[in-house]
């Protein structure tokens, strides 16, 4: 492979990701496309997202590691835990509700976030199946890429919980990492650690998530020969 492109935090917005792999001239036969997790909530097309995300994955060879919002809709459809239930509703599940089941109305009641469930359960076992496989990480000779990084408290960065891969925030960015590749994540908006959405380099991590789904843009990380390049497409 002659490149490396990451790309995080898509969060329904097919048309972005879709510009974005026209724009970098994506070819699975040269570039291996990382994926960093955050496929579904808050962008309006989480249904087609994960549509895209499976045929990369299983068609092009594309990479995909899991967020903390893709393991929200497995618990959601998996559990009937009403505090998980509340958090997707607070987190931009609403919009993933739409995208999945049409006849949901505007406003989304107990009543029909049950029916939801169901229907998502009964229609899409296949999406939820393929998020809950979903690898925390993804290694290579160069880059370490999580959803949300690396708990410095850890010696062996392998040990840390599943929580910290998809949720780990300042404990991680404002910390040295304790490894000898570099750490590239998302989860974390670019605009809240250093008020722009281009991509935040640091000598030992780089955070890639320009906040797409919040009409900002969307990044990709392109590696290639040593050297670090970016390609942003807006979310208008």
């Amino acid at each position: 492979m002659t490149r490396t492109l990451m790309i995080s935090d898509i969060h329904g917005c097919i048309e972005p990701l879709n510009r974005m792999l026209e724009e970098v001239g994506y070819d699975s036969e040269k570039d291996q496309l990382v994926l960093l997790g955050d496929y579904v909530d808050r962008g309006p097309k989480s249904k087609d997202v994960v549509d895209r995300v499976m045929d990369l994955v299983a068609n092009y060879g594309a990479i995909a590691i899991r967020g903390n919002h893709d393991q929200r809709l497995v618990d959601l459809i998996r559990t009937n835990d009403s505090q998980i239930q509340a958090k997707f509703m607070e987190h931009g599940g609403v919009q993933t509700l739409h995208s999945y089941c049409e006849f949901i109305s505007k406003e989304v009641n107990i009543e029909k976030l049950q029916q939801a469930r169901n229907h998502i359960a009964s229609n899409y076992e296949h999406h939820i199946e393929f998020l809950n496989e979903l690898p925390y990480y993804y290694e290579d000779d160069n880059h370490i890429c999580v959803h949300a990084g690396l708990n410095p408290y850890y010696a062996n960065w392998k040990d840390q919980p599943a929580y910290d891969f998809m949720y780990i925030k300042n404990d991680f960015i404002k910390s040295k990492t304790r490894v000898n590749k570099k750490v590239i994540f998302g989860h974390t908006r670019a605009m809240e650690i250093h008020g722009a959405s281009d991509v935040w380099f640091q000598e030992d991590k780089i955070g890639i998530d320009g906040g797409c789904a919040y009409g900002l843009q969307l990044n990709c990380l392109i590696y290639e020969n040593g050297t670090y390049t970016t390609q942003t497409i807006k979310n208008s």
